[in-house]
């Protein structure tokens, strides 16, 4: 395969039951807690089988020679006060070494696709702000309007450690 992979040898489907597994490992696989703390910390197999239980027709894998090789896992908003009804792109990832051959723009095209069908008016996406690839990649599909987000956590294992003392 390597770097000669081209992207008419992938096949965009949805995802089945039997895929379940191959994405968590691929999940896995990508979002270690090096990549970034906060994917780690919320990719996780409840995560992929709600998605797939309420959208299932917004959850699609990359296939190439049978195995699953990147996915595309999204889910739809309708507020009630407003008109549009938004789609947002929750994951997306493609297996290490093929970033580059375009599995993920097809996986995005597809998945896009898929939302406008639906009555998608707007897709929304979120990233850490130190993901230059991924950042760079959503441009590429003509995402803008880059807003900074602040992610705090509070470890509650230290407050538990300082009550049992006092």
């Amino acid at each position: 395969m390597g770097n000669t992979l081209s992207t008419d040898e992938l096949f965009i489907r949805i995802m089945t039951i039997d895929d379940l597994a191959a994405v968590f490992h691929l999940g896995e696989q990508l979002f270690t807690s090096e990549y970034s703390s906060s994917m780690y910390r919320t990719w996780d197999e409840y995560e992929i089988t709600t998605l797939f239980n309420s959208d299932s027709e917004l959850c699609i894998v990359a296939e190439l020679a049978g195995e699953v090789v990147g996915f595309a896992l999204g889910t739809t908003v309708e507020k009630s006060n407003s008109a549009w009804k938004y789609g947002y792109l929750v994951w997306i990832g493609t297996r290490p070494g093929l970033q580059k051959c375009g599995a993920g723009k097809k996986l995005f095209d597809e998945i896009r696709d898929r939302m406008v069908e639906q009555g998608v008016r707007m897709i929304i996406i979120d990233t850490d702000a130190d993901n230059e690839a991924g950042i760079s990649f959503f441009k590429k599909q003509g995402f803008d309007n880059i807003q900074q987000h602040v992610y705090m956590t509070l470890n509650l294992s230290k407050t538990r450690k300082k009550r049992k003392k006092a």
